[in-house]
């Protein structure tokens, strides 16, 4: 909620709320802004007259409690004190260059994305927003924080039993509250989905629903929009990159379950669904522990592992995967894997190592009937 400086006082507009906590570091944001436009002073450690100098005119004569946007969340009755729009994406993203020039800046911020999944989901939808980019954002989640999300997401215990969407959303908006987050806290459905797709150029398929992630597939298909899918796998990640937008005759999941689609799916035993699984995972690039573990789900263990390096892992992942997207630069379709053993284990291409790990991929494969 904003407070409008053409209809009330800022008292008025403070009195209509219960407030928990005032966040006012508005002097401190105008010292940052002044470095930020006069990067000369890094090495001058002597500059209070001319930081005074350099804010006396940014406010032309408005009071600092003045100048600014005012914003209240309902939700931790915080009301904080925030820098004009453009003002605010310049100084939140000023240490982003020249990794990422102005102009490319203007591009990834532009960029609208559409999450559907917010268990893993949640780590790409922070690191975009907080790397400055979609300023429109779309999250769908109808699942609720429990006990066992709390090794793989970025909350507390303060926020078991709340929505999903409602945490991602809340965290977005007051990074970056002239942003758009569009939230649907009942997921996503067929009866939504145009609406859900409607505008995005990205679609992030983060769901553990296996009709809906064929569902949302033959949705971006259709629009011609492309879809990136992070497994996170041990300590690492598989990326799945589909480029609906490229090539309209493309399979879904890259052809790796063959012409799978919603009508084929019906006609499917249950018997076949962990050989589909195990087909679109990646059969030789799941860990072998990973997979061990799967053949435990419903006898020693309740379900499939997830470590929170790997689930953290997939925002930066998926985060660098959407800017190139943003900036025309080349990506390409198709699953590829990101090991950290294969960067720190010094034995992991030992051609011992490689006979093991294969050798425990085929017991598995041979328990679950798939070759």
């Amino acid at each position: 909620m904003q407070w409008n400086k053409a209809t009330e006082s800022l008292e008025d507009f403070k009195k209509k709320f219960e407030i928990i906590e005032t966040i006012d570091a508005y002097d401190a944001l105008l010292d940052e802004l002044f470095q930020v436009r006069n990067p000369k002073y890094k090495f001058i450690p002597e500059h209070k007259e001319d930081c005074a100098a350099f804010k006396k005119e940014y406010l032309a004569g408005k009071s600092m409690e003045e100048d600014g946007e005012w914003f209240y969340f309902p939700y931790t009755k915080n009301l904080i004190h925030y820098l004009p729009d453009a003002v605010h994406q310049e100084l939140r993203t000023a240490r982003n260059k020249n990794l990422i020039t102005k102009e490319e800046q203007e591009k990834f911020y532009n960029y609208t994305v559409a999450i559907a999944g917010l268990s893993v989901g949640s780590h790409p939808a922070l690191t975009i927003a907080m790397m400055g980019g979609a300023k429109t954002i779309k999250i769908a989640d109808a699942d609720v924080v429990s006990g066992p999300n709390l090794n793989r997401l970025r909350y507390d215990c303060s926020a078991l039993n709340k929505n999903k969407a409602h945490l991602v959303a809340s965290h977005i908006v007051q990074l970056n509250p002239y942003g758009t987050v569009h939230m649907y806290d009942k997921g996503v459905s067929s009866e939504n989905m145009d609406e859900f797709l409607d505008g995005a150029d990205v679609v992030i398929e983060e769901v553990d629903f296996l009709p809906m992630k064929i569902m949302l597939r033959e949705a971006a298909k259709k629009k011609g929009l492309p879809l990136i899918m992070a497994t996170d796998n041990g300590d690492g990640v598989i990326v799945d990159i589909e480029r609906h937008d490229l090539d309209p005759e493309l399979q879904l999941f890259n052809g790796a379950a063959g012409d799978i689609s919603m009508e084929t799916l019906k006609t499917m035993a249950p018997t076949d669904m962990p050989k589909l699984a195990t087909q679109i995972a990646g059969p030789y690039m799941v860990v072998p522990r990973m997979q061990q573990s799967i053949l435990e789900v419903g006898k020693t263990l309740y379900s499939w592992p997830q470590l929170g390096d790997a689930a953290t892992m997939c925002g930066p992942v998926i985060a660098y995967i959407v800017r190139r997207l943003a900036l025309g630069e080349k990506v390409l379709s198709g699953k590829f894997d990101v090991s950290l053993d294969a960067i720190f284990d010094p034995d992991y291409h030992t051609e011992e190592s490689k006979a093991k790990r294969e050798a425990d991929i085929k017991e598995v494969h041979k328990a679950i009937g798939f070759e």
